[in-house]
């Protein structure tokens, strides 16, 4: 597989860009395109489930934009060293009763020299909120690339 820049080690404006690739990816919410940035036998926990490779990536990101609808995600650069970033994120979706949730989480990223990543941890958080408190609306304007989420 070709090299999928920016590659490691990162520095500050590296990292961003990668960071926000993720997101970009991410909110496309095609499982096939977001795990072409992983590598065949990259491994992940998210939450409380283990997977490893392409294959796991898909079949876990299919049922979960299944079961995630209308979801839109930010992510922010949180540190990098090398060929490791943090993240924290949020994200927001809609299950299929029509309540809404906003997901806070951070993930850990470690890559090959390729620029893949190899490794994802992710722990993250669910919180209930109106579709009123909803702030999250589909990709991330080009004028707030690079501006910090707030917390709350």
């Amino acid at each position: 597989m070709d090299a999928r820049p920016p590659l490691p080690p990162f520095d500050l404006d590296t990292a961003r860009l990668k960071v926000q690739a993720a997101e970009d990816a991410w909110n496309t919410r095609d499982p096939q395109k977001v795990s072409l940035a992983y590598t065949e036998d990259s491994r992940w926990r998210n939450r409380d489930t283990f997977v490893t490779g392409r294959a796991e990536i898909v079949e876990m990101l299919t049922a979960k934009w299944n079961r995630e609808l209308d979801y839109a995600l930010r992510k922010e650069l949180w540190a990098f060293e090398g060929n490791r970033i943090a993240v924290r994120f949020q994200y927001e979706c809609r299950d299929a009763s029509g309540q809404w949730w906003r997901s806070y989480g951070n993930e850990l990223w470690e890559f090959d020299e390729r620029g893949l990543m190899a490794r994802r941890e992710a722990s993250i958080n669910d919180v209930a909120i109106a579709q009123s408190d909803r702030r999250i609306f589909g990709t991330r304007p080009e004028s707030e690339r690079g501006v910090p989420f707030p917390l709350r």
